[in-house]
């Protein structure tokens, strides 16, 4: 009889979560409520995009992505692995939850390759190659609340920019084969809307097809794509559930939000 494996749980957090204090608090309360093994993965965008204009840099942005020439990686990686991650780690311990701070560079957790220039030069971006599963499992097994930002690296002493999003799938398709993950894509609206004004356009179940069909006639736009084709991508290789929500779905599970399904 075949063994059931351990749960385990992965949320990202992004959008104006993080910009919103009363949100973040929230969002990091549930967060630390959560049972069993738990991971959590964060943007922190527009905190970067603040910070940049401050400093004078023009923020430039294709599709969702950043454009992270190397002035805009010294901000991002202050922002991302500085700022965001150590508040957050800081927090997530006040609240009893025996949080660690990671980019992908500690440990070596997670490389990168820098990605090829083909019609638009995205810069010191990251595509995922490798995630070290025995280092974070090991890092797991004693208990430790991994809290993960969108800084990785190229094994070369080159530290790259790379989607929260993206993360969060290719840390819970490299935890699958120990565990039933479920990852929970966590943000400001209540999950994938047709109309992005309109909570009623709520799409409770996206599958494949149905996410086709909306591409086709451009219902889907912007941002939610590279993050509907992360969650598509986690699902094909080995996560078990995924979730698009907002911070009602960390503190019910019955909360109305998109199920993502093949």
């Amino acid at each position: 009889m075949k063994t059931a494996k351990p749960e385990l749980t992965l949320i990202k957090i992004g959008g104006n979560i993080i910009d919103d204090p009363i949100a973040w608090q929230q969002a990091l309360t549930a967060f630390s409520q959560l049972k069993g093994t738990k991971i959590l993965v964060h943007g922190g965008g527009k905190e970067a995009s603040k910070i940049a204009k401050a400093l004078n840099l023009e923020t430039q942005m294709v599709d969702g992505r950043r454009i992270t020439d190397q002035p805009m990686l010294d901000v991002v990686v202050m922002t991302y692995a500085g700022l965001i991650n150590k508040r957050m780690v800081a927090q997530l311990n006040a609240l009893d939850c025996p949080a660690f701070g990671f980019s992908g560079a500690d440990g070596n957790l997670i490389q990168s390759e820098k990605r090829t220039v083909k019609d638009i030069d995205f810069g010191f971006v990251g595509d995922i190659r490798h995630i070290n599963a025995p280092q974070l499992l090991s890092l797991l097994s004693t208990k430790a609340v991994p809290v993960f930002c969108a800084i990785t690296h190229d094994g070369k002493g080159q530290l790259l920019n790379t989607n929260a999003d993206t993360i969060a799938a290719e840390l819970g398709i490299a935890l699958s084969d120990t565990y039933s993950v479920k990852i929970i894509y966590c943000f400001e609206k209540q999950g994938v809307l047709i109309n992005t004004n309109d909570e009623s356009s709520l799409i409770p179940l996206l599958t494949t097809s149905k996410y086709r069909d909306l591409l086709a006639i451009g219902g889907i736009h912007s941002g939610m794509i590279p993050k509907l084709d992360n969650c598509f991508s986690a699902l094909t290789k080995g996560v078990d559930r995924v979730i698009i929500g907002n911070l009602s779905t960390l503190e019910n599970p019955n909360t109305l939000c998109t199920v993502i399904q093949l």
